[in-house]
């Protein structure tokens, strides 16, 4: 009878992982026109089971998703990949003065989930100029954006979440007003940094206890005809880090290079550092006295190991 027993709960286990094996997924194709699995990509997202420990490709055709999309908590170790950057298009239209609608319910991609890749593709918030209308919202960890395009305005990239680490390589970013925004550390490098108006670049609100905030390192930052006159920063909270290391800066940067917000104590605890930086606005001799030229063993600390080395480290080019 025992033998029976256990023949039987082999062959129950047997069905069960042969079950698992025909409903894993390892690629799922979206596609407009109907020659994917869908032709949205919130439904594939839904499709995506719940912490995975494999990896799931979302393969995105060429096209126009007019989507506002979330990706859960729930949902980790995916990658979102567009078939051609400037043709794979994501994008939607909130703003800030929507019925009321407040700045962090305007995103077009909202990433909750941790271990998210997003790569050759383009998020946009194409809402006119009437408020904050983010683009890009990530509350995740251990999130990377890889020769990606962020299109907006005021507010393009929030980046939300407290001690959660962002990599951004060789994407595009445009915006007007504190483009870049929020708590998280993130490293930008190799990317275009673009000015649509006179403004201000960068928003943070790094937290005291967080060693990095926002770096960018080898970043173009460029401007639109006309602007000349762009902040690198501004401390959105006390504690504001921010630094700029071998980028190359158009002459639309400002002599001062960065602002207070008004408030003079934010000089007191604002990590404003500069490394290296070439072009015509690169010239330090007019910069803000709180802020800070780093030497080159300070810069040398700006190492992904190091900026993502947090309470779990990421290595994420191994």
């Amino acid at each position: 009878m025992k033998k029976v027993i256990r023949i039987t709960l082999l062959l129950l286990i047997a069905c069960a992982s042969m079950a698992q094996a025909q409903t894993r997924q390892d690629t799922i194709v979206v596609a407009r026109d109907g020659t994917g699995q869908y032709r949205e990509i919130q439904p594939a997202i839904e499709a995506v089971r719940a912490f995975m420990d494999y990896t799931v490709t979302i393969y995105i055709k060429n096209g126009l998703y007019k989507e506002k999309i979330v990706i859960p908590s729930w949902v980790k170790n995916v990658q979102l990949v567009g078939e051609d950057v400037n043709k794979t298009i994501i994008t939607w239209d909130d703003h800030a003065n929507i019925n009321k609608m407040g700045t962090f319910r305007t995103y077009t991609v909202k990433v909750e989930g941790n271990d998210i890749t997003f790569k050759d593709l383009t998020i946009e918030n194409n809402a006119a100029q009437l408020g904050q209308a983010v683009a890009l919202h990530t509350e995740g960890d251990r999130l990377m954006f890889i020769n990606c395009r962020f299109l907006g305005n005021q507010d393009t990239i929030y980046t939300g979440t407290e001690n959660t680490r962002l990599l951004f390589t060789n994407c595009y970013i445009e915006g007007t007003t504190d483009f870049i925004f929020g708590p998280s550390t993130a490293l930008f490098e190799h990317c275009t940094i673009h000015s649509k108006r006179n403004s201000y670049i960068t928003a943070a609100s790094t937290p005291a206890n967080a060693p990095f905030g926002y770096v960018f390192k080898a970043c173009k930052l460029t401007a639109a005809a006309g602007v000349d006159k762009v902040y690198l920063g501004r401390p959105w909270r006390p504690n504001a880090a921010t630094v700029f290391l071998n980028c190359e800066f158009g002459s639309h940067i400002r002599p001062e290079g960065w602002h207070n917000w008004g408030k003079q104590e934010n000089e007191q605890t604002a990590r404003y550092g500069e490394f290296g930086n070439t072009g015509p606005g690169a010239n330090t001799d007019k910069r803000v006295k709180w802020s800070k030229q780093l030497t080159t063993k300070e810069a040398s600390k700006y190492t992904p190991d190091e900026i993502f080395a947090e309470t779990n480290n990421w290595y994420p080019y191994k």
